[in-house]
């Protein structure tokens, strides 16, 4: 797991993928006072972005409707998805995301990035609203000049595997987080293991949001890795 702190702004190309999460590791010294009320701290930011196992939870729920709810994401996820819809017509037709939607579409991506960190106690700092300075971030390239509309068009149905790995990965980080919430509360102490874990998930459905909401076209790996 890598220790730099990087700004979303700034892609660094040593970077095996161009969506990828950076760390500054938070496991020793925690606040438990933030951490026993950390579900009611977040209310605003899981209002607005959603809960960190959202992506394979509601796949798991939509599955036998064969799809994917994007309200899971909050009210920013819905408008993401509405962003990522447009741009689906856009790209077949056009080849390109419009600049201001895949902004959009990149600061809803950041955001989330950033609350799910909280939410899912690997960091006690409060996140900021919208974009600004925190221990875990989101690095993004930009946009590809040349989009790929043969895989842009069958999108959802290339990211199936991927979905039904996170929902069962989903199901061990919300283990995983409860585990922690009591260690920190007993020992102030997130186990170093499982806060690797933690971030690792955090990585892969992060990279799987990416590719749905179309900010980028090249395939996730099946990998907690960077």
């Amino acid at each position: 797991m890598s220790t730099t702190f990087a700004g979303d702004d700034h892609y660094h190309e040593t970077a095996r993928h161009p969506v990828n999460v950076q760390v500054t590791p938070e496991t020793s010294y925690r606040n438990r006072v933030t951490t026993l009320f950390r579900f009611i701290l977040a209310i605003p930011h899981l209002l607005l972005v959603g809960a960190p196992m959202a992506l394979a939870f509601s796949w798991t729920a939509q599955s036998d409707r064969g799809g994917y709810q994007w309200g899971a994401g909050g009210v920013l996820g819905a408008v993401a998805g509405v962003v990522a819809f447009i741009a689906w017509f856009a790209i077949l037709f056009t080849g390109r995301y419009p600049a201001g939607l895949w902004s959009l579409a990149a600061l809803y991506l950041r955001w989330r990035v950033r609350a799910s960190a909280y939410m899912a106690l690997l960091s006690d700092q409060y996140p900021p609203f919208g974009d600004g300075a925190y221990p875990v971030q989101l690095e993004l390239a930009p946009q590809p000049a040349e989009r790929n509309r043969v895989t842009v068009a069958f999108r959802i149905f290339l990211a199936i595997p991927h979905l039904i790995v996170l929902g069962l990965l989903g199901v061990a980080w919300a283990v995983v987080t409860a585990l922690a919430w009591f260690a920190i509360l007993f020992t102030a102490e997130y186990p170093a293991s499982l806060y690797e874990f933690s971030v690792g998930v955090l990585r892969w459905t992060t990279r799987v949001e990416a590719y749905l909401l179309l900010l980028r076209d090249e395939y996730p790996p099946f990998s907690l890795h960077e």
